[in-house]
């Protein structure tokens, strides 16, 4: 809502030198949030010219310019730039003649743009400044020809202000009002908030208008067949007839000059009337052509498929909800959003009837956001107005058209006003007190509600309240309260920091997901956070990412049972249901995210769009994975006003899709940056790794790494990761935990990003599970090491981490370390085997172990690894 400061003026006493700053600051302690400021941004010197000749003259160019000669100042005085009285002024327009009274800018002045005015050589003369249309004064549109003062009514002397002549010297505050506040979107609103602020006088404009009753009945018939909410669509309709409007009358141009601080532009004279008022007193309004109507109007709601053209020249099929103004011909107004272009005022109009009702909230904010017609009328309706006060703004209306239109009032109309009245609301005493945490007496109290406009009655020692009827948010004792902590001060209510109780901190969760948090910042990743909103499609490719697909024995870990393909029998991605947004942000994104990897693919996207090629960012969060043959969201929900059983919250609890918490990671571009003497290493697989190992380190819990697959990622470099959960009365477990490796090219080429994108994803959930449990603590030995090496020739199948744990199983205790160092396929293997090559390090604890001893180990190694995979050494 934007306040001319003007306009506020005329309702409040502004105190000399008051600036919109001022004004901002005093509203803003009334719990208003301020916007802008808005000023026309034109400076002198502009004044009133008169043309005293002109002379045309066609150009080379074909245009015709006249030369024209401009009294500026009267005769014997300086213009305001210095200057002699009559200026001479190039201009391309035509619409004067000599005579005419006009704006003229002179040198130094500036218009909106900023567009600096100067004395300057065009079409062979010196135009010694620039006769202004209204769009170059900010005034309106128009830009076909200049702006005549005649036009506005206005005669005044040659060289007087003109800026101060056509209220371009006032500006306006802007301010955001909450939903709660639609009073506020009223300049008598704002000025009763002023008021509230500083303690100066209101005068309300409503009670200085004489409201006459109607003698001569105006047929209007409410007819609301499907009310919403048990209320009839329309509660207040009150209607007024001017007569022998002047259609050619201009609007005022201090009228103009506030609808367009308040972002109105100009129309006509009985437009900008209803305008005006709906911003002076808070009720939309609207003006009929009296002689297009048909019969008497009768407000109902829409039939199924019914058409209507609205003002904007669009025709818009109706739904059973839109409340309609109709009379015996059809529609003729969507109610409360647009009027209907059958009945529009024009410049032929003489007679008008003006409408001013009261309309459901509900009502009216739906049909405008069915049809998409937000408007100055939809959006005070759909906060609530004043019901009462659309019989004075129908008054107001009636008394600016026969002031300004020459119009006569008529008494032909109606009242119907069926809004119900304000509840009584009761208010302990000491409660105000007790809730705000400040000892309020009880004149304060009871001050500050009158001062809102409440009334107050005693009641067995506590207050009785009434509210006024333009605050429909005052419904119960917390919203009176929380009225007289905003009348009488925020700034009186004390900062108190509570004291936290000892002995609580962080959850174990949230500590681990700190610490994850920080090892992956920490190793040179970027936290982000992504919209958990997806495609169908990347869901069903991502989906199945980082699911517990089921747990795999003891047994079958150790053998590394192998599927037919050589990946791991366990890694098949699973289908996962989806769930879709009813009221999506994005139509392309309805799903809620089955996977971290989408919404982070395409932040790398964006990212290097705009020029940062090495990305490696991160994101903890929620996914939604409902389970197959559930339904969710099934339960009754409780009243608001009481606490549910244990079996309500149970069943609400049941109801709630399964969310695990997944860590996502994404890498592209270089890993180590090129430096002097280092070269670039671009981000792989070993990244992906890396940041796996980082996350293992930072929650004590030993993630294994095993071959696998997944439809979005390269096949050969997929690595699927397992955590061994301990059982108490069987051999351990292992289940997996997520995946890490590289995606496949077409999928990168999707995102716009390079073939190489390494990505990580890992259960967060499972892997707490585990952590913070004993560790185990190996010694360190001092004994010297035996070192040796083995080769083994295998199937190509075999995975290289399955062979190393049978070797390191056979090998026993003696074993200290084992690390892969060579994988060979090619000459001297046969073909489908490959030779891997292990490093092994052998250490005895209390003596140093001989040569023998090494070899024996090594050979049992051998032996385990021969009995599962048919390895053989390689000479």
């Amino acid at each position: 809502m934007r306040v001319p400061l003007s306009w506020l003026g005329e309702f409040v006493d502004l105190a000399p030198g008051t600036t919109p700053e001022d004004v901002h600051a005093a509203l803003v302690s009334v719990g208003l949030e301020e916007e802008e400021i808005h000023r026309f941004e034109v400076s002198g010197p502009i004044v009133v010219g008169e043309v005293l000749e002109f002379v045309g003259e066609e150009q080379t160019n074909g245009k015709t310019i006249n030369w024209c000669q401009v009294r500026v100042a009267p005769d014997g005085e300086l213009a305001a730039d210095g200057g002699p009285a009559v200026h001479g002024i190039i201009c391309g327009a035509h619409n004067f003649a000599v005579g005419d009274k006009v704006v003229v800018t002179l040198p130094g002045a500036s218009l909106p743009g900023p567009f600096p005015i100067a004395a300057r050589k065009t079409y062979g003369h010196t135009s010694d400044g620039m006769i202004a249309s209204a769009r170059e004064l900010g005034l309106g549109d128009e830009h076909d020809g200049i702006l005549l003062l005649k036009n506005l009514g206005i005669d005044a002397p040659v060289g007087t202000d003109a800026i101060a002549l056509l209220g371009l010297d006032d500006s306006a505050v802007e301010i955001n009002v909450t939903p709660d506040r639609g009073y506020a979107f009223s300049i008598r609103g704002v000025a009763r908030e002023y008021s509230h602020a500083t303690g100066v006088a209101f005068r309300d404009p409503a009670l200085a208008l004489t409201v006459v009753a109607p003698v001569t009945r105006f047929p209007v018939t409410i007819d609301d067949q499907a009310p919403i909410r048990d209320r009839n669509g329309a509660t207040v309709f009150v209607t007024r007839v001017v007569r022998g409007v002047d259609p050619t009358r201009p609007t005022p141009a201090w009228m103009i000059a506030r609808l367009g601080l308040v972002g109105i532009r100009s129309i006509s004279l009985v437009v900008d009337v209803t305008n005006y008022v709906m911003f002076e007193l808070g009720q939309p309004l609207h003006g009929y052509d009296l002689d297009k109507l048909t019969g008497g109007i009768i407000v109902r709601r829409a039939t199924a498929g019914e058409k209507f053209t609205t003002l904007d020249a669009v025709t818009r099929t109706l739904s059973v909800e839109d409340l309609l103004i109709t009379d015996e011909s059809g529609p003729i107004g969507l109610a409360g959003v647009m009027g209907g272009a059958n009945t529009e005022i024009s410049a032929q109009t003489v007679n008008v009837l003006v409408e001013a009702a009261n309309f459901d909230p509900v009502s009216i904010a739906r049909s405008a956001r069915r049809h998409k017609l937000p408007s100055e009328a939809s959006k005070r309706f759909e906060r609530g107005v004043d019901p009462q006060v659309a019989a004075v703004a129908a008054a107001r209306v009636v008394q600016l058209l026969v002031d300004l239109a020459g119009g006569t009032a008529d008494d032909l109309g109606s009242v119907y006003n069926e809004a119900p009245a304000s509840e009584p609301i009761r208010l302990p005493t000491g409660f105000v007190s007790g809730l705000i945490g400040l000892a309020y007496t009880g004149d304060e109290v009871r001050d500050a509600l009158v001062d809102v406009g409440v009334s107050l009655v005693e009641a067995d020692g506590d207050l009785q309240v009434t509210p006024p009827s333009w605050r429909p948010d005052l419904t119960d004792k917390w919203t009176l309260a929380e009225e007289v902590a905003r009348i009488v001060g925020y700034d009186r209510i004390p900062s108190v920091l509570p004291i936290a109780p000892p002995g609580r901190g962080l959850t174990r969760t949230q500590t681990l997901r700190r610490t994850v948090a920080q090892t992956l910042a920490a190793t040179g990743h970027t936290e982000v956070l992504t919209y958990p909103f997806v495609s169908e499609q990347a869901n069903n490719l991502f989906g199945a990412g980082v699911a517990a697909l089921g747990a795999v024995s003891a047994a079958e870990a150790d053998s590394g049972a192998i599927a037919a393909d050589g990946g791991a029998a366990s890694a098949v991605p699973v289908s996962i249901p989806q769930m879709k947004v009813a009221n999506p942000l994005d139509g392309e994104a309805p799903f809620l995210r089955t996977s971290m990897l989408p919404g982070l693919l395409q932040i790398a996207h964006r990212n290097r769009s705009r020029g940062l090629v090495d990305v490696a960012i991160y994101e903890q969060g929620l996914v939604f994975r409902p389970e197959a043959g559930v339904t969710y969201g099934t339960a009754v929900l409780p009243a608001g006003g009481e606490r549910p059983s244990a079996e309500a919250e149970a069943s609400l609890i049941a109801g709630i899709v399964p969310q695990p918490l997944l860590v996502g990671v994404v890498l592209v571009g270089n890993d180590v940056r090129h430096q002097p003497g280092l070269p670039a290493v671009a981000a792989g697989w070993q990244s992906a790794l890396a940041a796996v190992q980082q996350v293992a380190l930072a929650t004590g819990v030993r993630i294994e790494v095993r071959q696998g697959r997944h439809p979005a990622m390269h096949p050969g470099r997929t690595a699927e990761l397992f955590v061994t959960v301990p059982a108490a009365t069987a051999a351990a477990s292992t289940v997996s935990v997520g995946f890490a490796g590289e995606l496949l090219p077409a999928v990168a080429d999707d995102y716009d990003l390079p073939a190489v994108v390494a990505v990580a994803e890992i259960n967060l959930g499972l892997v707490f599970a585990q952590a913070g449990g004993d560790l185990t603590v190996t010694p360190i030995r001092t004994m010297p090491a035996a070192t040796q090496d083995l080769s083994l020739v295998v199937s190509a199948s075999v995975p290289a981490a399955a062979l190393r744990t049978a070797v390191a199983e056979g090998a026993g205790d003696l074993l200290e370390h084992i690390e892969l160092v060579d994988d060979y396929r090619g000459a001297g293997v046969e073909p489908g085997q490959k030779s891997l090559t292990f490093a092994l390090r052998f250490r005895g604890e209390e003596r140093t172990l001989t040569a023998a001893e090494a070899s024996a180990a090594r050979l049992a190694g051998v032996a385990v690894a021969a009995e599962r995979f048919g390895a053989t050494l390689r000479e």
